[in-house]
């Protein structure tokens, strides 16, 4: 079994998805929620057998993507570790996303 990495990159989007779900819903606990249930499926595919997900070479040659309820999870293999590096909308413009930086860099 892997374990399961969360670079900031990854817990800063979960945050946002939780106020961002927390502000369209008006209920925190709903936003709090799905960033835990996020949270959970990171977990669960680090423990998974083999090798999960959609190679992204367009992005960078060692990431993978894994869909869950209209987000994208990023992440990468490493020895013994699961590193998600983003979670992302997945109507976002993932490529300029990731050649441009997130906002505010």
């Amino acid at each position: 079994m892997r374990r399961l990495d969360l670079l900031d990159t990854a817990l800063a989007d979960l945050i946002s998805i939780a106020r961002y779900i927390s502000k369209t819903s008006r209920n925190r606990a709903i936003g709090r929620r799905f960033a835990d249930e996020l949270r959970g499926k990171c977990g669960q595919l680090a423990s998974l057998p083999g090798t999960l997900g959609r190679p992204r070479p367009e992005i960078r040659p060692d990431l993978r993507s894994f869909p869950y309820k209209g987000y994208i999870i990023f992440f990468r293999y490493l020895p013994e570790v699961f590193e998600v590096v983003n979670i992302l909308e997945g109507h976002r413009d993932i490529a300029a996303y990731f050649t441009e930086g997130p906002p505010g860099d």
